[in-house]
């Protein structure tokens, strides 16, 4: 069976106090406390603006060995640029969090692009092509234009190793659940309507058992982002613990 990691789209958030933090626990305890639980993060300020060195050593000497960190990439590729001479500016974003890379913690680059991105198949191929030439790792793509969901844009992915994102979301019901490479990445963004974004222990079931018929040949990366009231944190317990 392929590892399955199960955690949070990130871990900075007050009310969560008490149910993953102590309440007298300061806040720059949180990274390592948040690591003793989840063997990973995903880290979404990264697409706001770029970390400082220092930062990200941080997180590197914060978790033990084994944690891997997916980290968003930076908008300006994504929404500014949109993904148009992509060499410049991939190295730029590559190089910021190359002390994740060096201490082998560098689970996987997220690159999201915006509602407003229609499909075009050129300028992703050379998107891809400039940033697995940078770093061969593991990249994947969140799409959220309906247009790019078609048969020539998996082929695509698959032909750069580069995973199509999952992403659970009820606003867009046309994203799919196909996999393009040997591992998979899952944005679970909320929960069913009406119970402000937890997840009921029926949809949870249901994503164990997708999670569990894909891990035979699919390693899953799979992160909640429905942090208030710390329903992320109690989701992913839950999750995690019916894949274990």
């Amino acid at each position: 069976m392929k590892p399955v990691r199960v955690g949070c789209a990130g871990w900075a958030y007050k009310d969560w106090r008490g149910v993953l933090y102590p309440p007298g626990m300061p806040q720059r305890e949180w990274l390592a406390a948040y690591a003793r639980e989840f063997g990973t993060v995903e880290i979404n300020n990264t697409f706001y603006r770029l970390p400082s060195k220092a930062a990200v050593e941080g997180w590197v000497a914060e978790t033990p060995d084994g944690f891997r960190f997916a980290v968003k990439a930076s908008r300006y590729v994504t929404h500014v640029k949109r993904l148009l001479k992509p060499e410049t500016y991939v190295e730029r974003f590559l190089q910021s969090i190359e002390p994740l890379r060096a201490a082998g913690k560098l689970g996987v680059v997220l690159w999201q692009l915006p509602p407003s991105f229609r499909r075009d198949e050129e300028r992703l191929d050379a998107a891809l092509t400039a940033i697995t030439a940078r770093d061969p790792g593991r990249h994947c793509f969140e799409f959220r234009d309906r247009s790019w969901f078609v048969p020539d844009v998996y082929e695509l992915l698959r032909s750069h190793g580069a995973a199509l994102v999952i992403s659970d979301d009820p606003d867009h019901d046309f994203q799919t659940r196909e996999l393009t490479a040997d591992w998979t990445y899952l944005r679970m963004n909320r929960g069913a309507r009406g119970r402000r974004g937890n997840y009921a222990t029926s949809e949870l079931e249901t994503w164990r058992r997708r999670i569990a018929a894909w891990r035979s040949r699919t390693e899953v990366f799979a992160y909640f982002n429905n942090d208030r009231e710390a329903f992320a944190v109690r989701n992913a317990r839950t999750l995690a613990a019916g894949l274990s």
